[in-house]
């Protein structure tokens, strides 16, 4: 057994190994050394037997997610949220042991939560779940089966299609006090040149806020991995237009282009929507619109490019050109003059 040996603070320091693997603690009194030693030597060989789901709850796994995990994601801050709520479910088995876990008592809180929540909203929990207990297998071998993976998930929600209309987009422009000749002097005038960019571009709130001066080239922007909801680079053309619309923003802020925080342009923009009479559409619903309108413009594949998306699925909720149209393009495309083999 494990010897406790005071320091000179008078704190007791306690060392165990476990087949060659070594941990320390450092504990108020001698007995808290012992029953962590105890504890913690229990814990390093149900891992070293591949067992340590007998010991750990699905609580244990939440909060391990969100401690190593989570703060490798650009939401840290919202799914670590997202994880603490989970205990406040109903039929949420957060105290069961893993090695006890069933995909029965995840579908009895699947169901407990669709008779208060949205399919999506459920879902996406499922999704936040299941990737907590594939880690939980994975990577620290607490268990040898994801239970979720036996359990249904709700049908997907259907897609949200509100297309901001142009007097709405007017409506928001003038309660904003927004001018395409004067420089922008109030946050309320930058929420107006952030909206008009995500009508232009289709970018989210989150890479429009976080978008920096260096990011900005003549003809597009640059968002870095890390700084978009798949975490993957990508470039976004800039028409003529939108480009002006973004050097109004010179002088505002010296590192961010609108001066912004998702939170604060949220909050501004549901306010300023309210006062100009309006309801029913939110900001996202900028991307929605502009993903309708470039869909017109561009193929599928420039559209998945411009917009982040990684298959072409979503694209093809927005593309959808008539047959007639589709002629147009290939009689033009044929009538365009080739140049001859030498």
């Amino acid at each position: 057994m494990a010897t406790p040996k005071q320091t000179a603070a008078g704190t007791w320091r306690v060392q165990i190994e476990v087949r060659g693997q070594r941990d320390a603690a450092t504990c108020a009194t001698k007995r808290e050394a012992l029953e962590w030693a105890a504890r913690r030597k229990t814990e390093m060989l149900a891992m070293a037997n591949g067992k340590a789901g007998e010991i750990k709850t699905l609580a244990d796994a939440l909060d391990r997610y969100g401690r190593e995990v989570s703060p490798t994601k650009r939401g840290e801050l919202k799914e670590v949220i997202r994880l603490k709520a989970f205990e406040r479910q109903p039929l949420f088995p957060g105290r069961r042991l893993l090695v006890d876990l069933t995909p029965a008592h995840l579908a009895d809180w699947r169901d407990a939560r669709l008779k208060i929540n949205s399919r999506g909203a459920v879902l996406r929990d499922m999704v936040l779940l299941s990737h907590v207990l594939e880690v939980a297998r994975r990577e620290w071998r607490w268990i040898a089966d994801n239970p979720m993976r036996d359990v249904r998930k709700p049908a997907e929600p259907d897609h949200r299609e509100r297309i901001i209309q142009p007097a709405e987009v007017r409506a928001m422009l003038r309660v904003l006090g927004w001018s395409k000749r004067k420089p922008v002097r109030s946050v309320a005038q930058a929420v107006a040149h952030c909206f008009i960019a995500a009508l232009q571009t289709g970018m989210r709130a989150g890479e429009l806020c976080g978008l920096r001066w260096d990011d900005v080239a003549q003809d597009h922007v640059q968002l870095h991995a890390g700084k978009t909801k798949t975490g993957k680079a990508r470039q976004v053309p800039l028409t003529p237009a939108a480009a002006r619309n973004i050097e109004c923003m010179r002088g505002y802020d010296p590192e961010l282009v609108f001066g912004l925080t998702a939170r604060s342009l949220d909050a501004m923009f549901r306010k300023y929507r309210t006062r100009a009479g309006l309801e029913g559409f939110t900001f996202h619903d900028a991307r929605h619109t502009a993903a309708t309108r470039l869909a017109r413009l561009v193929d599928v594949l420039d559209l998945c490019k411009i917009f982040g998306w990684t298959t072409a699925t979503r694209a093809l909720v927005y593309y959808n050109p008539t047959g007639s149209q589709i002629a147009k393009r290939l009689n033009a495309s044929a009538a365009a003059p080739t140049r001859s083999p030498r």
